[in-house]
């Protein structure tokens, strides 16, 4: 119940920030969003795709076998695309990777791990994109930092909970550690395979290599949108406001990646002096550009579906073998013992 509760929640969420958008902005930026997109866009957008999800595959495999899971990157590739076809498709926007989590879990025998393997995988990349962010929002003007210099008291307070945050946190996974509950043998798993994961030397250089490189890529998408929609400013005007937008789409609040992306863009653009519609516009480029690069994701979904019913349908009409039959065999009689009487022996013709 209260997990149904919670997605309800997720969708409404998002098609309320949806909704508020269109009614302060109007629906025709929004279909400017569609409008603007043309051949040569879409092919950059999905040779981008492919590159992206080619090094998220990687990604999870160097996490996979981290924890000591066998994952072929042609078998991760083929997954990860149909999870990107799925979570842009299905409302929710994480029902792919879980599918992707449980379909690797049962083929390895260990449902548990492999979700595991799927949430450090999307918890590496979600870690870069944060650090990258926040360096970025801080250091390059942008509405975020004009706002943070208006309001040091704010900032000074939010710093500081995070670092008590933090604190307490470090505290607690100490005391984890030693502790003999259910929760603190769980905690120090968790520990080790991020250790193993993420942090080790096999997967570590992998892992942040493949995070940042597929940074790079939802940015150069991005800028596609913003090329596309008419946008001239430069990428270091557009890198906070995009880097806020990519931050705001990891929010559990959308409807298939929608909602909170086109409302941080329509404020970003709006308080960067910029135009808000255009913003918007930005955003749902982007969007389509995002559906695009995982619409390959589709044919896999479509060809495991044929082979899924082909199997069925083999299985339904295959005759049942009858059990076999032993053919009968001869029973051997012995045959009789003949008695052979002795006669009396002769010698010389007497009898002995």
């Amino acid at each position: 119940m209260t997990r149904s509760i919670w997605a309800w929640l997720r969708l409404l969420g998002g098609a309320a920030i949806l909704a508020l958008v269109l009614w302060r902005l109007g629906t025709g930026a929004f279909l400017d969003g569609l409008r603007v997109l043309d051949t040569g866009a879409l092919a950059a957008a999905l040779l981008i795709g492919a590159a992206t999800t080619v090094l998220s595959a990687w990604r999870w495999c160097l996490v996979a076998r981290g924890l000591g899971m066998r994952l072929p990157l042609r078998d991760a590739i083929a997954d990860y695309y149909q999870a990107l076809f799925l979570n842009a498709a299905l409302p929710g926007g994480v029902l792919g990777d879980v599918g992707r989590a449980v379909r690797h879990g049962r083929d390895e025998g260990d449902l548990g791990r492999g979700v595991r393997a799927v949430v450090l995988e999307r918890t590496a990349g979600q870690l870069v994109l944060l650090l990258v962010g926040v360096a970025v929002l801080i250091t390059v003007p942008s509405p975020v930092l004009t706002l943070a210099k208006q309001n040091e008291a704010g900032l000074a307070a939010v710093t500081v909970g995070v670092a008590v945050a933090g604190v307490l946190v470090f505290l607690l996974m100490r005391r984890m550690r030693r502790g003999r509950s259910r929760a603190a043998g769980a905690a120090r798993t968790g520990l080790t395979e991020i250790r193993s994961g993420l942090l080790s030397r096999q997967a570590g250089p992998g892992v942040l290599l493949a995070s940042a490189a597929v940074l790079a890529g939802h940015l150069a998408t991005f800028m596609i949108a913003a090329r596309a929609a008419g946008s001239a400013a430069s990428l270091l005007q557009l890198a906070p406001l995009l880097l806020l937008a990519l931050l705001a789409m990891g929010l559990p609040i959308n409807v298939g990646g929608w909602g909170p992306r086109e409302g941080v863009m329509a404020w970003a653009f709006g308080a960067a002096g910029l135009s808000a519609a255009q913003g918007l516009t930005i955003a749902v480029a982007y969007g389509i550009l995002a559906f695009v690069a995982a619409a390959p994701g589709a044919a896999i979904v479509v060809v495991r579906l044929m082979a899924r019913s082909r199997e069925r349908s083999v299985a339904a009409i295959a005759p049942v073998s009858p059990a076999p039959v032993m053919a009968a065999q001869p029973i051997l009689v012995p045959a009789p013992i003949q008695m052979v009487r002795r006669q009396p022996a002769y010698s010389g013709g007497v009898a002995a």
